[in-house]
């Protein structure tokens, strides 16, 4: 059996440096006068960005607030997994597990988790809390890297047996954006003996790509535009 193992976060000083030195020994590419964003990443916002990361920004304290965090790991399908879970502070606190997207983290929900845990200190109900428990996606933030293609479409699986199998919520929520939401729409569908009510930020992507044989005039239009966006905007899923 698996066991749930605390973790914390400690990247390696090398890692620190080696990312100094890159930012320090950047190659900056030309960029015409006044082009903005309209050729690609503007040149002054990156600058802006390259010294911040440089100069500004102190990791270290970073990782000491992260850290404050109930972290842990554990292994599902010779895949370690790791996640924040927060319990909450009411008499029944319900399990909720969050899933991010792309190019992202547990990071994302920061700010969210204690409104979820502890709703009372923000002036809300203690009735109201959750448990909250944050998995990094396989390839994502302190989670393994996938040792398979395909993966990202049974990650769902994975977090039914976390939260079944790891931390014994037999029934639990779930909210997720971005590959969250294609994540958390299949874990709804594939187990919904467990998955009491799902929330989703946006559409999971794929719908996109399911035309309807008929559609009525609005809906003509509303694909017309998704395709447009996806050769403009979207071509990185392409």
């Amino acid at each position: 059996m698996h066991l749930v193992q605390p973790y914390t976060i400690d990247v390696a000083e090398s890692i620190l440096t080696d990312l100094r030195k890159r930012l320090e020994n950047t190659r900056w590419p030309a960029q015409i006068m006044g082009s903005g964003w309209d050729a690609g990443m503007d040149g002054n916002y990156l600058h802006e960005l390259v010294d911040h990361w440089s100069e500004a920004y102190k990791w270290r304290n970073e990782e000491r607030k992260l850290n404050r965090l109930a972290q842990y790991r554990t292994e599902i399908e010779d895949t370690g997994i790791h996640f924040v879970h927060e319990r909450g502070k009411g008499p029944a606190p319900f399990p909720l597990i969050l899933t991010h997207g792309f190019p992202d983290s547990f990071f994302r929900f920061v700010k969210l988790i204690p409104l979820l845990t502890d709703p009372a200190a923000f002036g809300g109900s203690a009735e109201d809390a959750f448990d909250v428990v944050v998995p990094d996606i396989p390839g994502y933030g302190f989670s393994d890297k996938p040792n398979q293609r395909g993966l990202t479409f049974r990650v769902g699986d994975l977090w039914a047996r976390l939260m079944t199998e790891r931390l014994g919520y037999p029934r639990f929520g779930a909210h997720g954006g971005d590959w969250g939401s294609t994540i958390t729409e299949q874990l709804a569908q594939r187990h919904s003996d467990s998955v009491v009510a799902i929330h989703l930020t946006d559409v999971p992507f794929g719908h996109l790509l399911r035309k309807p044989d008929d559609p009525p005039a609005a809906e003509q239009e509303l694909f017309k535009r998704n395709e447009e966006w996806l050769q403009k905007e979207g071509a990185f899923m392409r």
